[in-house]
C-alpha cells in the first residue's frame, strides 16, 4: 500500500534535534528543575551485544528510512527509521512516526521492532518510560549544524539517550564545545537543551539508536552516576 500523503502543515520548520523533533507542536513554557552543575553529557551503565545489534541494524538498510524534515538544520544526508512513536500514527506516513510529537504517553513500538530483539533487549533494560524511539543515519560527510532542542534535557523531566552503533573517530558530536566520546555499543545521555551539532567527517555513515525518555528516579541516578566518572 502507498503510504499516505503528508498534509504540507506538518512540515513547516521546527526546532531541529539531532533527533527528530515535534512536527506542528507548539512549545510549551516548562519550569525546570535545578540540578547543579548542569551535565551536558553522560554515559549510562548498560549491556549491548555490538556485534548482533549491528548484524540486526544491516538488515533494516532496506526498509524505508525518511529524509529529516528540518533541512536548514543539515548539510549532506541525514535521515531517520523510526522504531516507536505515539499510537495514533503506528498507520501513517513514515513522517509523522518519525517526528510527529504531541502532548500523551500513549506510545507503542512499530511492527519492524519484531525484527530488533537487540534493540528490544535494550529498551528492557530501561526502568523508565520510553517515548519515540528511532535510528539516525548521518551520512559520510555530512553535518548536523549548531542548534539547541529547548527543554529537552533532565532538567525538564526528559532524557534524550543515544548508542552508537556505526561510528568512527571521524565523527564529532559536540555539546556546549564539548565533544562527547561515544564509541559504538555505548548508552550516552546528552543535554538537547544546550548547543550540539555533530560532523561526519569519515567516508562510512554514522548510525546510532535514539531513545526519548520520561526522567524518572532511575534514570535520574544513572545520569549523574555517569556524569560523575566523566
Amino acid at each position: 500500500m502507498e503510504n499516505p500523503v503528508v498534509p504540507s502543515a506538518f512540515l513547516k520548520s521546527s526546532n531541529s534535534v539531532e533527533t527528530p523533533t515535534a512536527i506542528g507542536v507548539s512549545a510549551s513554557i516548562i519550569s525546570p528543575i535545578s540540578v547543579a552543575p548542569v551535565i551536558s553529557f553522560a554515559k549510562l551503565t548498560s549491556v549491548i551485544q555490538l556485534a548482533a545489534l549491528q548484524a540486526e541494524i544491516e538488515l533494516l538498510l532496506t526498509n524505508t528510512w525518511v529524509d529529516h524534515v528540518n533541512k536548514q538544520d543539515y548539510r549532506g544526508g541525514w535521515d531517520v527509521l523510526p522504531l516507536r512513536c505515539q499510537r495514533q500514527h503506528l498507520h501513517a506516513h513514515p513522517i509523522l512516526q518519525g517526528f510527529a510529537i504531541a502532548a500523551g504517553d500513549d506510545w507503542e513500538n512499530l511492527p519492524v521492532m519484531l525484527q530488533c530483539p537487540e534493540i528490544q533487549n535494550l529498551f528492557n533494560q530501561l526502568q523508565c518510560s520510553i517515548k519515540a524511539a528511532r535510528l539516525m543515519r548521518l551520512k559520510a560527510g555530512a553535518e548536523v549544524k549548531p542548534h539547541r532542542d529547548h527543554q529537552l534535557s533532565i532538567e525538564y523531566g526528559e532524557a534524550r539517550l543515544h548508542v552508537p552503533i556505526h561510528t568512527s573517530d571521524e565523527v564529532s558530536f559536540l555539546v556546549d564545545n564539548k565533544v562527547i566520546p561515544m564509541r559504538a555499543g555505548e548508552l550516552w545521555y546528552f543535554n538537547a537543551d544546550q548547543i550540539h551539532e555533530v560532523y561526519n567527517r569519515g567516508g562510512e555513515d554514522r548510525i546510532n539508536l535514539v531513545i526519548d525518555c520520561t526522567v524518572n528516579d532511575w534514570l535520574r541516578d544513572r545520569i549523574f552516576s555517569g556524569a560523575a566518572h566523566e
